[in-house]
């Protein structure tokens, strides 16, 4: 039986860590690899820190009340762990587990000096390091003290910190366990961290090494500036040496202390450049074995490194995976979607399938590869106009990069010749609008007849013809060309009239109510909702406490039930395929979960009055031509001012006949994808029925051709979409950058200006006007709760938060750019807003009252 208890570390491995945790895995492995020496040592495994738990059953309750406390309230969480705590390290080690660490412990040398660490089976993982969460102890000697010791490991399962950091990582906290580690303690004369990535750039070709003199934990604690060396292709290119005034040292007899470094020796670095770059060669090695970025605790004793932990780097954002060994620049999707959420397998892989160009996944994000584009000078710099014009961030990202001459070369451009694509210019014709409306309806309606006998293998054959098809609707030269031309013409009123007139963002106002955007039509359709509703104060009651699973049946008996429920229902009809995030195919859409709109519907039902829709529709109409008739006539009075103000008039027709249409295409994605998403759904459930899927859901987290797979087989690997749901929570805790290299550099660009008050927090204005207001910071639609004059601050929004946008008085959000879903609406609805502001949601408090300059670009803070 004692043998169960302990495991010489040296035999430990990856398949072992529920047994002996995630450091002492790692550990067993390292020892593996030639040239990399660990200390000997042993782990006492999981069994018997289950052995212990079993010794006091009281544990287990406080345990569910851990689960249940809020991991906010920090005085709750606090007094429970420690309670824990105390419970754990007052119970005796058991006889058996005690003979079995004394039996390890002989070959070593009892009196011998040794390190007792923490393992947990939660630790030091892929997707979550747990790095500083448990105990460690350095130079424990005698049998007693390393078993009491032990004993505060398992306890330090516990700590308020780890607690904590489980519950933001999803982790349950009877799912983990904890293993120690025992080893030979190491005496260097240095020590500290590597990490084979550089950690604030996200540079894997950059190695950087921290270095003091003594114990690694006068720099893991913050008592010394360590040392600094950075390296690159094995050649030192910084340094910079510290004055280490301190150094932490082992007492004889047990324990640690810190001393201080004699003068002469502060400024005297603590590696050679010699020893740094073999260092870093070991690291290398060790990072090939782990396949990843790592975090290394190293020891130099006698010129030889030691290896004491090596820990994943978590913090870092993946790099899409490349067919070669060349230079890529990556954009995100994300940030042109508005969406930068996380996609699960399946969403991710149907966008991809769905797309018009090639997509590159990466922390549960997509990019594009815009390499091709940037090597011709032409072809650069026509991209930076583009992106500029949308999100001067992204282009900014992108020039950083481009100044590094040699990561992307300039080659000569390709020799002109054919005609332009898009072909010849259209007409400003409503007509045209109608006709591209009418194709893609017409061509949703067959997919909708066609797919419904498709089950099984024949399902995701037909859905392959289907993508064909869906690529054909949106690649339709006309429908660029109408895309293009209302952006075009917006561009051309916003430069020229800023050139003669001096108006800033003049087709912000020109652009109000224009006919034929969906989006927009689909926040003012939920103001009909409400006035459906507003009659009916039982109605009222009843969706304040109503959830997704009664909110239409249970509105049947009420008074004015049948009525309110056939308005949600026609909305549902027209719109229920969208969502918050609705790029991901695995999102619930409004019609599953119709609850989502309730909080915009009663906020309508408080905030405005009967006819407010139309109302609304018709004030921006107006102020649309006072616009007009304002900038021609004053056009008009200025020399060859009827040339200008024809132009003008073209323009303006052009962009009020077009820019409606920028939002269709979207919908039409979103209502193929929800028919798409039908399909599958029925496809999972008989997996369900038949034994192969314990739940629906588990194929959001396959691919597409993965599920495809499951389908014609019979089988599903359960293995596999553990792994994805643990890959998607640890993807949660990722910011995607808007720019990213193949070196896995993050580049976020920044706003080159000092045109701002001071203290404000600086974006792009992309709809005018400035109005003060009360901030709602709101991270879920489902969550707001909003009131007329508010001013929402959130991450993103994609169309789905259109209906929140006919009840707020401005908007303010992290990601977007000028020609983004939300600026659209913004500027449909007349909302000043400022989109691209970095840490909008974490800068702003909710209550708090801001003043958003929309023509500007700003944020100021009032109190």
């Amino acid at each position: 039986m004692t043998g169960q208890y302990v495991m010489d570390l040296h035999k430990a491995d990856a398949t072992q860590v529920a047994a002996v945790g995630g450091k002492a895995a790692h550990l067993g492995e390292l020892s593996s690899v030639d040239g990399v020496r660990v200390p000997d040592g042993f782990c006492v495994t999981t069994y018997a820190f289950r052995r212990i738990m079993a010794e006091a059953p009281s544990i287990d309750d406080r345990l569910d009340e851990l689960s249940r406390v809020d991991p906010a309230d920090g005085e709750a969480v606090r007094a429970l762990s420690a309670e824990i705590r105390r419970t754990i390290e007052g119970i005796a080690v058991p006889g058996e587990i005690a003979d079995a660490i004394a039996g390890a412990l002989a070959p070593l040398g009892e009196d011998a000096a040794f390190a007792v660490r923490s393992s947990a089976t939660a630790e030091d993982l892929p997707t979550a390091s747990f790095a500083g969460q448990q105990d460690t102890y350095l130079n424990v000697v005698g049998r007693s003290a390393i078993l009491r010791h032990i004993s505060r490991c398992w306890a330090s399962l516990f700590t308020e910190r780890a607690v904590v950091y489980r519950r933001r990582h999803g982790i349950d906290h009877r799912a983990v366990r904890m293993a120690v580690v025992v080893q030979r303690m190491v005496f260097p004369q240095a020590a500290g961290i590597m990490f084979t990535a550089d950690p604030v750039t996200g540079d894997r070709k950059v190695t950087t090494v921290d270095a003091g003199f003594g114990l690694g934990e006068a720099l893991v604690s913050g008592l010394v500036n360590p040392d600094v060396f950075r390296v690159r292709e094995g050649e030192v290119v910084a340094k910079a040496i510290a004055a280490k005034e301190r150094a932490v040292v082992p007492v004889p007899g047990g324990g640690t202390k810190d001393v201080p470094i004699a003068p002469e020796h502060r400024e005297h670095p603590a590696l050679t450049n010699e020893q740094v770059v073999r260092l870093v060669r070991l690291g290398r090695r060790i990072e090939r074995l782990f396949s990843g970025p790592q975090d290394i605790e190293w020891c130099l004793t006698d010129d030889d490194f030691q290896i004491v932990q090596s820990r994943p780097i978590t913090t870092l954002f993946p790099v899409p995976r490349a067919d070669d060994q060349g230079n890529h620049v990556y954009v995100s999707v994300g940030h042109q979607q508005m969406m930068t959420d996380p996609m699960k397998r399946l969403g991710s892989s149907m966008w991809a399938l769905t797309a018009m160009v090639p997509m590159h996944e990466a922390g549960g994000r997509l990019f594009v590869d815009i390499t091709p584009r940037l090597v011709s000078p032409a072809s650069r710099a026509g991209l930076l106009e583009v992106m500029g014009k949308g999100d001067p961030l992204i282009r900014d990202a992108l020039e950083t990069v481009l100044e590094h001459d040699a990561f992307i070369p300039s080659l000569p451009d390709a020799a002109p010749g054919g005609a332009p694509a898009g072909g010849p210019p259209i007409e400003t014709d409503p007509a045209v609008v109608t006709e591209l409306i009418e194709r893609s309806r017409a061509s949703t309606a067959a997919l909708e007849q066609d797919i419904r006998e498709k089950t099984g293998p024949a399902l995701f054959d037909f859905l392959l013809d289907a993508f064909d098809e869906h690529k054909r609707v949106l690649g339709d030269p006309l429908n660029l060309q109408v895309i293009m031309a209302g952006m075009e013409a917006t561009w051309w009123l916003n430069d020229k009239l800023r050139e003669w007139l001096g108006e800033k963002n003049a087709a912000d106002t020109l652009t109000l109510s224009a006919p034929g955007n969906v989006t927009s039509e689909m926040g003012l359709a939920l103001l009909d909702v409400a006035d459906a509703i507003r009659p009916h104060p039982e109605v009222v009651a009843f969706l304040q406490g109503a959830d997704d699973a009664d909110l239409l049946d249970g509105l049947d008996g009420l008074a004015g039930g049948r009525e309110s429920r056939e308005a949600i229902e026609g909305y549902l009809d027209r719109y229920g395929m969208r969502c918050a995030g609705e790029i991901d195919i695995t999102r619930p859409r409004w019609t599953e979960r119709p609850g989502t709109l309730v909080p915009a519907i009663l906020d309508n039902v408080r905030n405005f009055g009967p006819g407010a829709a139309e109302r609304r529709f018709e004030k921006g109409r107006e102020a649309a031509l006072r616009k007009e008739r304002d900038v021609l006539s004053r056009l008009r009075e200025l020399p060859d001012g009827a040339r200008m103000a024809d132009e003008t008039k073209r323009m303006i027709d052009r962009v009020r006949t077009f820019i409606g249409y920028r939002e269709y295409p979207k919908y039409n994605i979103i209502s193929r994808y929800f028919v798409y998403k039908r399909a599958l759904m029925e496809e999972a459930g008989r997996l369900v029925r038949a034994g192969v899927l314990r739940e629906r859901e588990d194929v959001f987290h396959l691919t597409f051709q993965e599920f495809h797979e499951v389908v014609r087989s019979g089988r599903a690997d359960e293995r596999l979409i553990r792994q994805r749901k643990d890959a998607y929570r640890s993807y949660l805790a990722l910011t995607p950058p808007r720019v990213l290299t193949s070196d896995g550099v993050a580049v976020n660009g920044a706003y080159r200006r000092d045109d701002v008050p001071a203290g404000a927090l600086i974006g792009l204005p992309v709809s005018t006007g400035i109005v003060e207001g009360r901030a709602r910071v709101v991270l879920d639609m489902a969550d707001a709760d909003l009131e007329a004059g508010d001013i929402l601050v959130t991450t993103f929004t994609d169309p789905s938060w259109s209906p929140l946008f006919v009840g707020i008085a401005g908007l303010v959000t992290e990601v977007g750019g000028l020609m983004t879903h939300g600026a659209v609406i913004a500027r449909e609805y007349g909302l000043p807003a400022v989109v691209g502001v970095e840490g909008a949601t974490r800068l702003i408090r909710d209550g708090q009252r801001i003043r958003v300059d929309g023509t500007d670009g700003h944020i100021e803070f009032l109190r």
